[in-house]
């Protein structure tokens, strides 16, 4: 499938999708979020597909939304960044956060902004060694936006979501690492190769109950604890009945490998 800003493939039941604006650090245009509802849709419709990777074509990650690109301006007057967030942004986050399939990120260089949202709404990010994190908005005047404001500080912690907002300071990836940001930094050589391994682990796992886990997860930080108890046994309920919780059981007695069907 062709696409304008971004290429999409499939590789062993993963649905690889590459930002690909190199040229811009592959930052957001209005196009690149119409190319992403297309192959994110794509991927959730397509029963082959069961875990989802995003990278950026050459040297970064994401650098964010694209201040050059207009497509919040409405006539002569100031843009509104706000129809922006509601049109594009904010639907992006939450077609990711609604998938019933794990994410991963493979953050290769600069992640700032909007991109740094994208990796974060993700559930494993590994990061090149020489990837950094920004939280650029506070340097034009504005306020983290894309969901950084919900996502960071129950990420790292407030004060150090505090310091990354209002410093507008890089992060590097080691120190992300240790913050608890991302999974795993791995070598700049290695980033591809240990993503896909990661990515095609999660592929070839029980789809059904690693998309409710991932649903719990985000549940989590808001529902109290016995509505999150009363979310465990209705997942437990419905896991029950699937073909992969049978499977997992029959190849634990069996002592072998067990073949998920994603079901």
């Amino acid at each position: 499938m062709s696409y304008e800003t971004i290429l999409y493939e499939t590789v062993d039941q993963v649905g690889v999708i590459t930002l690909n604006r190199p040229d811009r650090l592959n930052a957001f245009t209005r196009q690149m979020h119409e190319d992403l509802r297309d192959a994110i849709a794509t991927a959730s419709n397509n029963d082959n597909v069961r875990c989802l990777m995003f990278t950026g074509a050459g040297r970064g990650f994401c650098a964010g939304a694209d201040l050059a690109d207009g497509a919040s301006s409405r006539g002569d007057g100031p843009p509104d960044l706000g129809l922006s967030l509601e049109e594009q942004y904010n639907p992006l986050i939450k077609s990711l956060r609604d998938l019933n399939m794990p994410i991963v990120a493979a953050v290769n260089g600069p992640c700032a902004g909007a991109g740094m949202s994208l990796a974060m709404a993700c559930d494993i990010i590994l990061a090149a060694r020489s990837a950094s994190f920004l939280q650029a908005f506070c340097n034009i005047g504005l306020v983290p936006d894309a969901g950084s404001t919900w996502m960071l500080p129950r990420m790292i912690g407030r004060a150090r979501a505090a310091g990354m907002a209002l410093l507008g300071e890089k992060l590097p990836a080691e120190t992300a690492a240790e913050w608890g940001l991302v999974w795993k930094c791995v070598d700049d050589d290695a980033l591809s190769q240990e993503a896909m391994a990661v990515a095609s682990k999660l592929a070839a796992g029980p789809t059904k109950g690693l998309g409710l886990i991932r649903h719990a997860l985000h549940k989590a930080w808001d529902n109290s604890l016995d509505s999150q108890l009363d979310l465990e046994r209705d997942s437990q309920r419905e896991l029950g009945r699937s073909h992969d919780f049978g499977e997992g059981v029959a190849a634990f007695l069996e002592k072998r490998a067990p073949n998920f069907k994603g079901r």
